[in-house]
Parts: C-alpha cells; sequence; structure tokens
C-alpha cells in the first residue's frame, strides 16, 4: 500500500491550498483529484475577492499561498470596491479567466516536488481505532497516509436540477462523489443537506452591449499578492450591467410552478444571500427590477457569465425570460442554469485546527463545512494543510483569532455558531474591522507564515522593507511642520477650513478629506518629503496615509481585542458534563454539551449562550 504524509480528496479551492500548505512545509502529499483537467476549477462566476472575500484572498496570500498569484496572473479585469467608504471596508476584487486560472493553479502544484496527484474518486476513509490511516479509492487503489483532508465541495451525492429535469452531478458535466458522507454517517457524524445554483451561460456574439451598461476595471490596476509587481495589466476587459424588468418577472412567474425550489422537490438549505432569480421574484415582490451583471468568462472566450440570474427553472423558461432583457432580446445560451444540492457536515463537528473531534488526523475544509465561495474554501484549505502537516510532527495547532485575520472569524463562526445556511464571510460578521483590512494583511500575517515555514524569505524580506518605508514617511509627516501661507492654498481648494498659524503636517493629513498623495503634489513642502522617504510609491504613500488618519480607531480596536481575549485563556475541559449545572439555561446545556466549547470566548459566541450562562460558568470553574 502506497504511503503519504497527507492525502488530499478534492482539488477545488480549499483542496488546492490544502495540498500546497501541507507539501510546501515538508509532508509528502497526495492530491486526489477525479478530474485532473479541472484543478480549483471556478464552477461559478469567473472571480476572485469582492466585499469581505477580498480580504481573505489577501490574508491567504500573506501566509504563503497560492490564491491571491493565481489570480493576479490570469487576471481580466480589477476592481477595489467600496472606495467611498473607510479603509476598512475597501475589498479588492479581480475578474478572472477561468480557463487560465486553472492551468496556472496546475503548474503551481505540479512544481511542488513532494506533490503527487492520482485522478480518481475516493469512496472510503480507513480509520482504525478512532484515528485515520488512509483511503481506497473507486478503482480500488489503497493508500496509507498519517492525515487525511476532505474538500469534496458540491460533489458529495450532488444532484443537479433544472425543472423537472434530475441528474446526479458534483458540476455539469461531472458525476458525484460517494460513499464518504454515508460513511461519515455511519461513524456517527451529523450529515445535513445543502443547495446552492448557478447561472446560465451566453454566447457574447448574441449580446447587443450598447443597450447595457460599460462596467470598465479601476484605471490604476491593482493586485491580490503582495509579491506581484505588476500593479496594471496592459488591458482589461470590461463587464456589463443590466437589469431585469416587469416583462422578464412575468415570464418567470409562468414558470414557477415547474420549479423544484417552489413544487417541494428542492428541500435543502439554499444562501440567503444569493438566491436564485425566481426566489428573488417572489421574496421581493415590490422590486420592479433586479440587477444582473454579464461577466466575460476570460481573454480569448465569447462565453459570459450572467452575475444574478441563478436558476433551477427549465431551461425553456430561463431562455424566454433572458430574451426578455434589454441587451439580451437575440441571445444564445450555451447551457441553462441548475441548482445542485450536496452533503455537508455539521461544522461545530471540528475544532479550530479544521480536525474533527471524532476522528484524529482527520481534517474537513470548504464547503463540506457548509460554507460557500472560492475564497472562504481556500481560506479553510490552506489552514487545513497547515494544520495537518503540523499535527503529525506533533506540533501545536495553528489558529488565527478573530482580531488577527478574516480567516480566523470564518473558522470560529463556523466551529461554535454552526450554520443554518450556506456561510458566506461579510465585513458584518467581523467586529475588528479596522484591524483586518485588505492592505495590512502582510503586516498581521507573513510574520506567522514565515515562522511556520510557508511564506519565503523574499515575502518576509519584501514585508519588512515595505513597512520600514511606511514608517519612514509617517514620522517625516509627524515632524513636519507647514505655515499657513504654506498649506491653506491645498486646504481651500479641497472646500475645507484654513489654517490660522503654523500647524504640523501630522494633523493636516488626519483630516478626512485630505488625501495625502495630492497634498504632497500640491504643498511643496510634503512634496520634498519624498526626496527623504525614496520608493515611497503609491502603496506606501496609502499605507502611511491610513496609519496616520486611523491610528485611534486602531488602538481602540486593539486594546478591545484584548479585554476580550482574556476570556480565551480560560479553558473549559471536555470533562465538564453541562448538564448537571442546573443554572444555565435549558438551551445553554444543549448547545454546550454539543458544541464542546474550549473556552469561555468561544462559549461566549455561541448562539444562545447568554452573559447570565457566562457568569454560571465563571463561578464554577471558581473564578
Amino acid at each position: 500500500m502506497l504511503a503519504y504524509d497527507v492525502i488530499v480528496i478534492g482539488a477545488g479551492h480549499a483542496g488546492s491550498e490544502a495540498a500546497g500548505a501541507a507539501a510546501l512545509l515538508g509532508s509528502k502529499t497526495l492530491l486526489i483529484t477525479m478530474d485532473m483537467t479541472k484543478i480549483a476549477q471556478m464552477s461559478c462566476n469567473p472571480a476572485m475577492g469582492g466585499i469581505a472575500k477580498g480580504q481573505i484572498v489577501r490574508e491567504i496570500d500573506a501566509l504563503g499561498g497560492y490564491s491571491g498569484i493565481v489570480t493576479d496572473e490570469s487576471m481580466i479585469q480589477f476592481r477595489m470596491l467600496n472606495r467611498s467608504k473607510g479603509p476598512a471596508m475597501w475589498s479588492p476584487r479581480a475578474q478572472c479567466d477561468r480557463m487560465l486560472f486553472t492551468e496556472r493553479w496546475r503548474q503551481k502544484l505540479e512544481s511542488i516536488e513532494s506533490l503527487h496527484l492520482w485522478q480518481d474518486a475516493v469512496k472510503e476513509i480507513i480509520v482504525s481505532k478512532g484515528r485515520v490511516s488512509g483511503v481506497v479509492t473507486s478503482m480500488g487503489v489503497k493508500f496509507r497516509s498519517k492525515a487525511v483532508i476532505i474538500t469534496s465541495g458540491t460533489f458529495m451525492n450532488g444532484l443537479m436540477h433544472i425543472g423537472k429535469a434530475q441528474k446526479e452531478g458534483g458540476r455539469a458535466g461531472e458525476p458525484p462523489s460517494a460513499g464518504i458522507s454515508t460513511q461519515m454517517d455511519d461513524l456517527g457524524f451529523k450529515v445535513g443537506r445543502m443547495k446552492t445554483g448557478t447561472p446560465a451561460r451566453i454566447d457574447g456574439r448574441s449580446v447587443d452591449f450598447g443597450q447595457l451598461i460599460e462596467q470598465k476595471g479601476d484605471s490604476e490596476g491593482g493586485v491580490f499578492s503582495y509579491l506581484s509587481n505588476k500593479k496594471v495589466i496592459s488591458e482589461q476587459r470590461s463587464c456589463y450591467i443590466a437589469h431585469t424588468d416587469e416583462k422578464v418577472h412575468d415570464e418567470i412567474r409562468k414558470g414557477i410552478k415547474y420549479s423544484p425550489l417552489f413544487d417541494g422537490t428542492i428541500k435543502s438549505i439554499g444562501p440567503r444571500y444569493c438566491p436564485s432569480i425566481e426566489d428573488k421574484i417572489v421574496t421581493f415582490k415590490d422590486k420592479e427590477k433586479h440587477q444582473l451583471f454579464i461577466e466575460p468568462e476570460g481573454w480569448n472566450t465569447i462565453e459570459y457569465y450572467i452575475n444574478g440570474f441563478s436558476s433551477s427553472l427549465p431551461w425553456d423558461v430561463q431562455y424566454n425570460a433572458l430574451r426578455k432583457i434589454k441587451g439580451l432580446e437575440n441571445v444564445r445560451i450555451f447551457r441553462p442554469g441548475y441548482a445542485i444540492e450536496y452533503d455537508y457536515f455539521d461544522p461545530t463537528q471540528i475544532k479550530h485546527s479544521l480536525e474533527t473531534k471524532e476522528i484524529e488526523n482527520l481534517y474537513f475544509a470548504g464547503q463540506v463545512n457548509g460554507t460557500t465561495g472560492y475564497e472562504e474554501a481556500a481560506a479553510q484549505g490552506i489552514m487545513a494543510g497547515i494544520n495537518a502537516h503540523l499535527k503529525i510532527n506533533d506540533k501545536d495547532p495553528f489558529i488565527l483569532e478573530r482580531d488577527q485575520a478574516y480567516i480566523g472569524v470564518l473558522i470560529d463562526d463556523l466551529v461554535t455558531k454552526g450554520v443554518d445556511e450556506p456561510y458566506r464571510m461579510f465585513t458584518s460578521r467581523a467586529e475588528f474591522r479596522m484591524l483586518l483590512r485588505q492592505d495590512n494583511a502582510d503586516e498581521r500575517l507573513t510574520g506567522k507564515g514565515y515562522q511556520l515555514g510557508l511564506a519565503h524569505e523574499e515575502r518576509w524580506r519584501r514585508m519588512n522593507e515595505k513597512y520600514e518605508k511606511r514608517d519612514r514617511l509617517v514620522e517625516a509627516i509627524r515632524d513636519t511642520s507647514l505655515k499657513k501661507e504654506e498649506v491653506n492654498p491645498y486646504l481651500n481648494s479641497i472646500d475645507t477650513n484654513p489654517v490660522k498659524q503654523a500647524v504640523k503636517a501630522y494633523g493636516i493629513v488626519k483630516r478626512t478629506e485630505v488625501r495625502l498623495k495630492e497634498m504632497m503634489a500640491e504643498v511643496a513642502k510634503i512634496g520634498s518629503i519624498m526626496n527623504t522617504c525614496e520608493e515611497a510609491d503609491d502603496e506606501i504613500i496609502e499605507s502611511a496615509e491610513i496609519e496616520i488618519k486611523y491610528s485611534g480607531y486602531v488602538q481602540r480596536e486593539n486594546s478591545l481585542a484584548e479585554k476580550i481575549k482574556k476570556l480565551e485563556y480560560i479553558k473549559l475541559g471536555n470533562h465538564i458534563n453541562y448538564n448537571e449545572l442546573k443554572s444555565l439555561s435549558t438551551e445553554a446545556r444543549a448547545k454546550l454539551n454539543r458544541i464542546r466549547p474550549a473556552n469561555i470566548g468561544q462559549a461566549s459566541r455561541i448562539s444562545g449562550v447568554s452573559p447570565a450562562d457566562i457568569s454560571v460558568l465563571l463561578i464554577y470553574l471558581g473564578r
């Protein structure tokens, strides 16, 4: 029987990051996938990032993962979302070439010497005495391993719906994965069923783009990876905005009776924040129109994705409705949208390391934990890969806290709260958003990745140089005084209050309406700072401005995080029988017994556990 340190099942976004991390750290790793041409396939929209998701990709990159690098290498458009808001809300998003994205991911994985690939399906996990020891594939091949990471995405007992038509599969044209979820159920794991969907793909030659609203990329460009030098690609492909109207809605209503969503066929939990078009029409009856994004699938293809028109309606209903949309009157579809149901595991059954509580050295990552989205999956993948490697080498797990990363928020939410719908990351889920900005992910996490051995020397060196330059620029601004005649012309030009006497430049930069880059161009003394801070590029200038403007908010959040973190040090042993603590509420006893929180901090975040219940636990612990 062939032996490996770590086996990863599934080569989606979670599996690719998991296999890459484990192998780069030194584990002999096997990645098993049913189709080697579909590695890290973008099953839904051809984009990475977005609100909160962009922060996650930056965090993966800062740790030493590949998602940001591959995104930059396959990017066809870049936009920084929420620029009109504060920097805590800025979120990078990139439109990608779907085929190039998969090609570059495969190249990255094949370049890792200790990572092997096997094309097959896994039908069974080998478990002995409560510990995983290998897998058995559908071809009857047995592989021995010290750890196994399951990242099967939507493939576990996947069932696709297009109207009344049903087809087993994990993705259009691909078979489902069978056996693992049944085995997990037999082993005592709680297995649930979820649903997601995808829109029709259309022929761009049949679209009248002149009737749509063009959405170009940012002219100044941008990247995800802190290693990428090229900020602006030579050209960008535009996306387009379209809208539904009552004529479109009427066509959809005609077909509602054939929808598996509404006739009881689909009983699984669907994503509330990304509903199908038929769900939107029923739920938001008062809305006269819904916004759609027509997104190119790559550089050299005529295929387009209709973001916002996910559907499980019969193909002809989808087709007729699409042809009522302005600009799509003559549209041709390549394939209709469909809904897909799949098995997932209740994430309260895993630890913060993503290791299962019941089976040692078995890890779950990605959509199998009840999440949705490439970024959320990739984040879990890199953490599972890291922790599987650490565990089999008798090292402590690598855990990110809620004030350290969106990845920490994501995993803590899953483990502590569980899911009642496919989990998607939002900035609102993070209580320390000012700390967890997209621009400082390297400052937060590259040191940790370097200590692990995942972030290499060059990444570590470049990060240090960046913040040394930033700090020098901040200090130079702090030390610079400005006479009123030097600064008032600029302040008057932006309609903000002029000064009456000499002031420190630092105080002027703190003003909300002041832009440091503009000020450097308009105020000679500030511009001269560039001579003392060589190589202070736009990234350094922006970082310095954020540091100056928001230092007070950052200090406040850090202080609050430290206070809350003290609860994380008060441990709750596995020996506690919460049913015996009669002062706890009934709901708290049930939740605490099921989730088995590791500490008071985690217990306090469980839905249904009140502050009064926490007080009871503290008294019980003698605190």
